[in-house]
């Protein structure tokens, strides 16, 4: 029987996204209003949306969550559920599944995304969180390790120092929302075009996604996606690639990939992942 594809509604972001709450001059409320929290709240159905926060990732999950609250206020949300899961039993808590099944969203916060794999993953809440994506229009967002986790092949770490050498990147198994990419996040400002160049030559027919911070996606039908922040996206699609040898080396050996297609988007553009086909805004167009 064939899957119809999800109703829901991915949003994977790539780390420091603007809250409106910092002091730096280009962190305003006018400029929240343009970003990625306002473009997760107008998905959810608007300022009355209820949306849960989950930062089992963080080892700070207190600070996130008091974070996250005062973002979304500056929105005008007030219809916010912190559910702060710090052990694998709090996914089976009666109260957590009964609001995991009326929500509008779900943000899952940065840290480390095994922690959401291993307290969350397989759970009953986890059952909850792909029912409702795929048959109703659930968004379910993450920051960082929240983007990363997405994946159904996750990385989980790697030495970016070492870059396009056999070992760098650690995978393991996400929480499946998005089986057709590989998805990483601060990539640019923390150099991390090694690891997913290694995660992609381990799964050729996936495609690998680089987030820069304050950049992410708004994914459709597990198909198409479009670029949101003030940042790039980085694509890696190694369907075409033609020399391949990361199977049969040692590991600390450098890598020898050709034909690796990669394209660089930025806010409004589009990609479609079956098709690979892009839509890019022209030159000269506002943002959107």
């Amino acid at each position: 029987m064939k899957i119809h594809e999800p109703k829901g509604i991915l949003i994977p972001i790539g780390g420091n996204e603007d809250k409106g709450i910092e002091h730096n001059e280009m962190y305003t409320l006018e400029f929240i209003g343009e970003g990625i929290l306002s473009h997760l709240v107008r998905e959810a159905g608007g300022k009355d949306a209820e949306i849960i926060i989950i930062p089992t990732a963080s080892s700070i999950p207190d600070e996130v969550i008091m974070a996250y609250l005062e973002a979304f206020k500056l929105l005008g949300c007030t219809n916010l559920f912190p559910m702060d899961i710090r052990e694998r039993s709090q996914s089976d808590n009666p109260l957590f599944i009964e609001k995991m099944k009326r929500a509008d969203a779900v943000l899952f916060s940065g840290g480390d995304q095994s922690k959401i794999t291993s307290k969350i993953g397989g759970t009953s809440l986890h059952e909850i969180l792909l029912d409702r994506y795929q048959n109703e229009r659930f968004v379910i967002a993450g920051t960082s390790a929240g983007a990363m986790c997405m994946s159904a092949e996750m990385i989980t770490g790697g030495n970016t120092t070492e870059a396009f050498r056999k070992g760098v990147v650690g995978m393991g198994t996400g929480m499946g929302f998005t089986p057709s990419l590989i998805i990483d996040s601060h990539f640019i400002q923390r150099g991390r075009f090694g690891r997913l160049t290694e995660a992609v030559a381990k799964f050729p027919d996936l495609i690998g996604i680089g987030l820069a911070e304050d950049t992410g996606l708004i994914i459709r039908n597990n198909d198409e996606f479009q670029v949101i922040g003030s940042g790039m996206v980085i694509i890696f699609d190694g369907r075409k690639l033609e020399h391949n040898n990361e199977a049969i080396l040692k590991e600390g050996c450098s890598m020898t990939l050709t034909n690796m297609v990669t394209h660089v988007l930025s806010n409004g553009d589009r990609f479609e992942i079956n098709t690979r086909k892009i839509k890019v805004l022209p030159i000269g167009s506002p943002f959107i």
